[in-house]
Parts: C-alpha cells; sequence; structure tokens
C-alpha cells in the first residue's frame, strides 16, 4: 500500500465526509485496479470494464449493504456520515445508491489515513471475493 504520514483518529472524525471519500475513492479504485490487473494478463478495455464495474455506484452500494452487519459502531458512523453528505450525483445514477457508495467511500477514505491497511484490506477483499 501507499506509505503516509497517518491522521489522528479524533482529528480524522473532524474531516468532512467527502473529503473521506474523495481519498477513499482513489484508493479503492487502485485497489480494484491492482485486485484486476494481478488475476493475469488481459486486454486493457477489459481491465478498464471490469474496473468501472466494480466501481460505480450501484456495485459499490450492494457491497456496503452485504458488509454493513461487520462494520463496528464507528465504522457504521463513518458511513452513515458519507451517506449524509452533501453532494450531487450523476445523471446515470441512482441517488440512494450513490449516497450509501459515499458512505463506503468515507470509511475506505477514513481506514487509510487513520493508517489501518490491515482493516482496509479485509473490508475490500471481503467487497471482491464475488468477483
Amino acid at each position: 500500500m501507499l506509505r503516509h504520514d497517518t491522521v489522528n483518529e479524533n482529528i480524522l472524525r473532524e474531516y468532512p465526509a467527502v473529503v473521506l471519500a474523495y481519498i477513499g475513492d482513489a484508493v479503492f479504485e487502485l485497489l480494484v485496479r491492482t485486485h484486476i490487473v494481478t488475476a493475469g494478463p488481459r486486454k486493457v478495455s477489459d481491465i478498464h470494464h471490469d474496473t468501472v464495474e466494480l466501481v460505480k455506484a450501484q456495485t459499490q452500494a450492494r457491497l456496503t449493504r452485504q458488509l454493513y452487519h461487520e462494520l463496528s459502531e464507528a465504522e457504521q458512523d463513518i458511513v452513515r456520515r458519507g451517506r449524509n453528505a452533501k453532494s450531487t450525483p450523476p445523471r446515470h445514477a441512482d441517488p440512494e445508491d450513490y449516497q450509501l457508495s459515499t458512505g463506503f467511500e468515507a470509511l475506505l477514505g477514513y481506514l487509510y489515513l487513520k493508517g489501518d491497511e490491515e482493516r482496509l484490506l479485509y473490508l475490500v477483499n471481503q467487497a471482491l471475493l464475488e468477483f
């Protein structure tokens, strides 16, 4: 994983959820791309198609619903903050799915910035099991 200075958990709780989601989106996409590329050689167009399928709001919302019961109370709170954050979904995305996917990305961003790589990778690997 990329190395960075970790952020104190108390300070992280003050970060806006959309900022956590911003970094979480990038982390999730990198992990998804890595997962797909390391599965074996493929055409870039196929890699791109599979990546888009995994990182779209609908898929992330479904994954969040599946994993929600495994989250701690603090993690569920981060997801709720992200879900309730003020954002405008793209025209092609269901607003409810988009909000929940923002919550998922906020959680990933939170775990990444906190430096909890083990938990981050566990949740992403659980999400990728079906793919």
